[in-house]
């Protein structure tokens, strides 16, 4: 069977994938969530003209010639705004924010004042209009404050809130579950037996699929044996994705591609040019995505980035991004084989600035410190010649929590 270049096997995946419906939710609830709808604005912001210093609100005509006298006939402040008219020859005591009482036009800041018998003294005169903030500064009434596909942030929040959106429109949140094989792994937190490792995929995938903004429904661990991955398969039928890690391969032990058969699911394909990641499988059962990760944590992890992370992106309606740079080697490359290579590496600076990426020396699919210690992935396409230190290659980075 001829492997599957990388490439292809995402088209093959994203092919008839599409954004998961909206729902309503409170906005306090939607950091991280991705918006379906814009965010409008339901009034002005400020919604009226208001104040931008401590002073004294005053009419421009009345401070022809200063020093000058004005008497003073009330406040303004905060959320406690003057309801009077102010008149010729009168100033109102106005604090920041606070709205600008009616008649006034100028704000005169208090260092230039000072409080005498009668009223307040204006020392200097400021320009026609000024420290005023005018009604819809920040935003009008009917403006976009945040655009759909937005992926909401504590800074998105706050302005949808001032713009008084209490209810927002985001895509739901795509439901992962996650199996994980093996009679060689044993529970965090038990004994392992001598002949056993302790499950680290399921803790990985879950939280990447976390971090990625989706819901992880983390199956546990499922002994080698055909019935039991069967009947854990047929469980994970209500989510949009199921990710298996292990038994992908042709071993003794390995069940997962018989399994997802026998429960209905129609594999697309299975092995792929890739390196840490060959064994990697494809299949779909009605809206069910399938996708079969090879056991070795690396090998899990860089697929999630390369095939599982473009398709929760198009189920959040977003773009496929697959998150691709560039950067310069710090040091001499080999030519690559007929696999696209996956090659974790460490960023760094140059004194001139330039980025520069240094490759792990040891790149077993095994070695999860090294997988953790690096910043980025070096993508080396199939048959890549021999690179010498300087050249420009292209990087993945880790997204943000992964």
């Amino acid at each position: 069977m001829a492997l599957v270049p990388v490439e292809e096997a995402l088209t093959r995946i994203l092919k008839g994938a599409k954004p998961l419906p909206a729902e309503t939710i409170k906005l306090q609830d939607g950091l991280g969530r991705i918006l379906a709808a814009d965010i409008v604005a339901r009034r002005d912001q400020p919604p009226f003209y208001a104040s931008a210093m401590d002073g004294y609100a005053v009419r421009h005509e009345d401070l022809n010639q200063v020093p000058v006298t004005l008497k003073l006939i009330g406040a303004s402040g905060a959320g406690h705004g003057f309801t009077g008219m102010l008149k010729q020859g009168q100033a109102v005591r106005i604090l920041t924010g606070a709205p600008m009482p009616k008649g006034a036009d100028t704000i005169v800041i208090q260092e230039v004042t000072r409080i005498v018998k009668g009223g307040v003294e204006v020392l200097d005169a400021p320009a026609p209009g000024r420290n005023i903030r005018v009604r819809g500064l920040d935003f009008k009434k009917a403006e976009v404050l945040v655009p759909a596909g937005t992926k909401l942030t504590a800074r998105d929040l706050g302005l949808a809130a001032a713009g008084n959106a209490a209810m927002i429109r985001v895509r739901k949140k795509p439901r992962v579950a996650i199996l994980t094989t093996g009679d060689e792994l044993a529970a965090i937190g038990t004994a392992p037996r001598w002949d056993q490792i302790t499950s680290s995929n399921n803790q990985a995938l879950s939280a990447l699929v976390t971090a990625m903004g989706a819901e992880a429904i983390d199956f546990g661990v499922v002994r080698d044996d055909l019935k039991a991955t069967t009947a854990a398969v047929k469980k994970a039928f209500n989510a949009d994705i199921l990710v298996t890690t292990g038994g992908a391969s042709v071993g003794d032990h390995d069940f997962v591609q018989e399994a997802l058969k026998r429960a209905g699911v129609k594999i697309d394909f299975w092995k792929i040019a890739l390196r840490p990641g060959k064994p990697f499988m494809f299949g779909t059962k009605g809206k069910l995505r399938v996708l079969g990760m090879p056991g070795n944590p690396v090998s899990a992890i860089m697929c999630s980035l390369v095939f599982l992370k473009p398709l929760l992106h198009v189920m959040d309606g977003l773009p496929p991004d697959t998150g691709f740079g560039t950067a310069r080697l710090a040091i001499d490359l080999p030519a690559n084989d007929h696999r696209q290579d996956y090659m974790r590496a460490r960023i760094s600076n140059a004194d001139d600035g330039t980025l520069l990426v240094t490759p792990a020396t040891k790149q077993d699919s095994s070695m999860q410190r090294v997988m953790r210690e690096a910043d980025c992935m070096v993508v080396r396409p199939p048959h890549a010649p021999a690179l010498e230190a300087g050249a420009l290659v292209p990087i993945l980075r880790f997204p943000a929590g992964i």
